[in-house]
């Protein structure tokens, strides 16, 4: 069973929560706490790589890389990553490229989205999307170009900013047609829009809960009653990591030292467990000459 239909048959069970995740050790994390698919946020790479907001600063090879330390690191445990492809970097031939470059790196499927490059956050204004019948066809070379190895293809539309939500339900519902495994409407602003979507739309659908963003922040019980499979969580990571890091160098600069701030630190023993030191230590005695 191929990992993208590992994800369709969970699905087929249950709604998943998939935490956002930028490198090697945020993975880690999240596969310990035990999340059965992970989710490579583009945005999250973005900051921590170029430090640069979600503007299309990260390319293909940027979100490839990531993508092979993510999936190296979830294949420990046999679990799916699905990562941000943005807008498939180009036109159809250039979204088949990125279907084989991340099915190299590992990745189970992606998210592929309308707007034109470069793009923004669907959370940022300033959007604009291409013509409906242009992301078909990157839609149709997605699917034409997974081929053997499969790809779960979550089709995203950023139209609701840009043309309101009756022309995001339309795209979606083309997309499903050319071959998205998944529909995802960006930044629906309220409860009553996340109804409509999951009236309209078929399943599985996708939702983005981007803390104070602008769509309303729903626990998974009303989201998987309102008719949501998949609830990407694709920030928290990032913003949790910059506001403790923050918080303890403001405080190192201010007080010469680290006095107060322990609870905010993992101890020394705990993330030495986390990146596996003993079995290290168990290799080393293995291969001692």
């Amino acid at each position: 069973m191929t990992a993208a239909e590992t994800i369709r048959r969970l699905l087929a069970r249950r709604t998943l929560v998939m935490p956002g995740v930028f490198d090697a050790l945020s993975a880690r994390i999240a596969c310990d706490a035990g999340f059965e698919v992970i989710f490579i946020s583009g945005y999250s790479v973005s900051a921590v790589t170029l430090a640069e907001p979600d503007f299309g600063y990260a390319s293909l090879p940027d979100m490839a890389e990531a993508a092979r330390r993510v999936c190296n690191v979830a294949a420990e445990k046999d679990i799916p990553v699905i990562v941000d492809a943005d807008t498939g970097y180009g036109n159809p031939l250039n979204v088949a490229h990125t279907v084989r470059q991340l099915q190299n790196a590992g990745a189970a499927g992606m998210f592929l989205e309308d707007q034109f490059w470069p793009k923004k956050c669907g959370h940022m204004r300033g959007k604009k999307v291409i013509p409906v019948g242009d992301h078909v066809q990157k839609i149709r070379a997605a699917a034409d170009a997974r081929g053997q190895r499969d790809f779960f293809i979550v089709g995203r539309t950023d139209a609701r900013q840009v043309n309101g939500l009756k022309d995001a339900i339309k795209r979606c519902l083309r997309y499903k047609e050319a071959g998205a495994d998944a529909l995802f409407i960006e930044a629906p602003r309220s409860v009553g829009e996340l109804k409509t979507i999951a009236k309209e739309l078929p399943p599985p659908l996708v939702a983005n809960m981007l803390e104070r963003g602008v769509t309303p922040h729903l626990r998974r019980e009303e989201l998987q009653e309102l008719g949501f499979q998949m609830i990407v969580y694709p920030l928290c990571g990032l913003f949790s990591y910059a506001q403790v890091v923050r918080d303890v160098f403001a405080a190192l600069r201010r007080n010469g030292s680290t006095h107060g701030q322990l609870d905010k630190l993992m101890s020394f023993a705990d993330f030495n467990q986390l990146v596996r030191l003993e079995s290290k230590y168990e290799a080393e005695k293995r291969y001692r000459s």
